[in-house]
């Protein structure tokens, strides 16, 4: 695959590469996505907007030049301003973050100059280069820091500078993500008025998007971190509905995958209110609320693309994956989509 360098959300060459619940691969140009949909299908997007989580600054006790990006939080709460953060040493997004220097050596207690605002190490959690950071001012001032501050978490596969409005999507809401919810890039109001026309019901939920990545393989393992989510009564009532009537739960990303199945994992049914998405989902996961997936484009070896080994067998998406190099399709945030319906129980056929 090729990394998508230009930050277009929606490019009127994107591509859409569609596997059905029978494994069956099919191409088509990613406008025609509301054609694949059902009268009766429920689509759900995380309406999260995306902080300006990367913070450029200094270590305080050594003096050395640091990017911390902000990588998670126990809640959606506007007061908690306790951070994970994933710690670099001098440099930024330009150079790939495999690459990147390490930070210099953290400890407890140190503190970090990021720009107006002032963080303090509170632990270590497990790698050295990520940490917790609470930072000493009010809450409201945090926030006004990272505003100020703040600049999108970025890869060096995108040359130019990111700008907020580049990965806020259509249905952006609160700030609370960490990289934006890319899925949903490929919603517009044509899309979303067409699923209307089609007799397809449109719902959100907000899920703090993590990192996509750290450079570090090992941390890399651990991905996604913890993630708090917040599922509108709305929604909730909505995925009620449409599991009565029959129709298919359709995700728009694998935040929106997490946040469901964490939310019915007690009993199958999706409740309102607030929750810390912490599972992992993979091969081994039996999906209770979701029924499909749209996504981006991913390599193999990352945790996007386990998620979508909970959908559909490897060798279906060893297939795919060969069917997304030899046409070329763009990978990361800015790149093509696929639609991957969850895999038929045996015994059934998939609707046509």
């Amino acid at each position: 695959m090729i990394a998508a360098d230009r930050p277009v959300q929606r490019p009127s060459d994107a591509r859409l590469l569609v596997i059905d619940a029978g494994g069956r691969i099919t191409q088509a140009p990613r406008s025609k996505v509301v054609d694949y949909l059902r009268p009766g299908d429920l689509v759900v997007a995380n309406d999260a907007a995306t902080l300006p989580a990367s913070l450029h600054g200094r270590h305080v006790p050594s003096g050395a030049a640091i990017e911390a990006r902000l990588a998670g939080r126990s809640s959606l709460s506007r007061e908690d301003v306790r951070f994970a953060a994933v710690v670099f040493g001098a440099g930024d997004y330009r150079t790939r973050t495999e690459d990147r220097e390490p930070p210099p050596a953290l400890s407890r207690g140190d503190s970090l100059q990021l720009g107006p605002l002032m963080a303090i190490l509170e632990a270590r959690l497990g790698h050295p280069r990520l940490v917790t950071l609470r930072f000493a001012e009010a809450p409201h001032d945090v926030w006004a820091g990272l505003a100020r501050h703040g600049r999108p978490i970025q890869y060096a596969h995108i040359p130019a500078p990111l700008a907020l409005w580049d990965i806020w999507t259509a249905i952006a809401a609160a700030p609370v993500a960490f990289e934006p919810p890319s899925a949903s890039f490929v919603l517009d109001w044509k899309s979303l008025g067409g699923m209307r026309n089609r007799g397809v019901v449109f719902a959100t939920l907000t899920l703090a998007a993590g990192l996509s990545s750290t450079g570090d393989p090992v941390l890399d393992a651990r991905l996604p971190l913890d993630e708090p989510y917040r599922i509108p009564a709305v929604t909730a009532s909505a995925l009620r509905r449409s599991k009565a009537l029959g129709g298919r739960v359709i995700a728009i990303g694998t935040t929106v995958v997490r946040a469901l199945e964490h939310a019915g994992a007690r009993d199958g049914v999706v409740h309102a209110g607030d929750g810390v998405a912490d599972q992992r989902i993979g091969a081994p996961t039996e999906l209770r609320i979701v029924d499909a997936i749209l996504s981006g484009t991913h390599e193999p070896d990352t945790s996007h693309h386990q998620v979508l080994r909970a959908f559909a067998d490897g060798a279906v998406l060893n297939r795919a994956s060969a069917t997304l190099e030899a046409y070329g399709y763009r990978s990361h945030e800015f790149g093509d989509s696929m639609l991957v319906e969850k895999r038929a129980a045996v015994g059934t056929r998939s609707a046509a």
